[in-house]
């Protein structure tokens, strides 16, 4: 019986304690490290919640350490992340918090973002918008980063705001006849702009990000970096202003 309470009491410490508190089965004999294995059979049996725990505390401790490795990815990047000198720069240029967007104008959730997003940014009014171009879905998305990138070297930011714009709302399939359309529609220089989408700047601006989301771990859009965090996916507004704010009040 004495054997069997330390055995529970050793099995609960190990289940729930950090590594340095680790059970050493070295130091028990043979016959000593069997009793205990079927003591630990037992206790499981008997009190699966600890299972759950000790399961929910471990991925407490992997999502702390995830969060930390993040910030410290953003620190090693915050210049081509924040200042790369090409991205686009929207919503509140002096703004006090800066969310970037990894985005693909053919991913479904970077399109459920797009209201969501609008709403942060006009709800909050003091945050710094920049898109990263990330076409990871194919060769349709290359080409659209390429006409959107290509409009923002011609036309300048506003007419990148409306190319934006109109891919994330344009539903059928991309090609370079759907985009001339789309540009003219704007009333834009399309001949320039297909002038421009193969050069090397273009190829540069796409090279350099996908460089960038690979140093950051990121493979899928939307993928937002908000200040130090990193947002792996599609957020509510709600849910991003709570970020801003926890941020806000942590400089206070």
């Amino acid at each position: 019986m004495m054997f069997r309470t330390l055995a529970t009491t050793a099995l609960a410490t190990t289940l729930l304690a950090g590594p340095s508190q680790a059970l050493d089965l070295s130091a028990m004999s043979p016959e000593e490290r069997a009793a205990f294995g079927a003591q630990v059979r037992e206790y499981l049996l008997e009190n699966p919640e600890v299972i759950i725990e000790a399961v929910n505390i471990l991925e407490q401790r992997q999502a702390q350490a995830e969060a930390q490795q993040d910030v410290q990815l953003v620190a090693a990047n915050s210049t081509e992340i924040f200042n790369d000198g090409y991205s686009w720069v929207g919503g509140n240029p002096e703004g006090d918090i800066t969310l970037v967007e990894f985005m693909d104008y053919r991913c479904g959730y970077c399109r459920r973002a797009v209201p969501e997003v609008a709403k942060l940014l006009q709800d909050d009014g003091n945050i710094r918008f920049i898109v990263k171009e990330f076409p990871i879905l194919g060769e349709a998305s290359v080409l659209a980063s390429r006409f959107a990138i290509a409009t923002l070297i011609v036309a300048g930011d506003e007419a990148y705001g409306q190319i934006h714009d109109a891919l994330m709302e344009f539903t059928g399939d991309i090609t370079e006849v759907t985009l001339a359309r789309i540009g003219e529609g704007l009333a834009l220089d399309v001949e320039a702009i297909k002038a421009e989408m193969n050069s090397d700047e273009v190829t540069r601006r796409i090279t350099e990000t996908r460089a960038l989301a690979q140093r950051l771990n990121i493979s899928g859009t939307p993928s937002f970096v908000l200040e130090t965090e990193m947002l792996r996916g599609f957020l509510p507004a709600d849910q991003m202003q709570h970020v801003v704010d926890a941020l806000r009040e942590e400089r206070s």
